[in-house]
């Protein structure tokens, strides 16, 4: 798998990532002290958030495209 770094002080090439800390927030707000949350309520926002379909992945959640990449990388 490709992993890109972003250069610093440039948000323009951090889209993905501003929008997914955003999405986060919804279910941590800031100041949320982590010590509280279970790995339960963790797995929980994981799996909704994986499953959620995104614009910018052509209306399809990660977990598709993720499962698709396995599936190619297999055959």
């Amino acid at each position: 798998m490709k992993v890109y770094f972003c250069h610093p002080a440039s948000p323009w090439e951090r889209g993905t990532n501003e929008n997914t800390n955003m999405l986060l927030r919804d279910y941590f707000p800031r100041g949320k002290d982590f010590s509280t949350v279970t790995r339960k309520e963790l797995k929980r926002v994981q799996r909704e958030l994986n499953e959620r379909i995104r614009k910018g992945l052509k209306w399809e959640t990660p977990l598709e495209l993720f499962k698709k990449e396995i599936l190619d990388t297999c055959k």
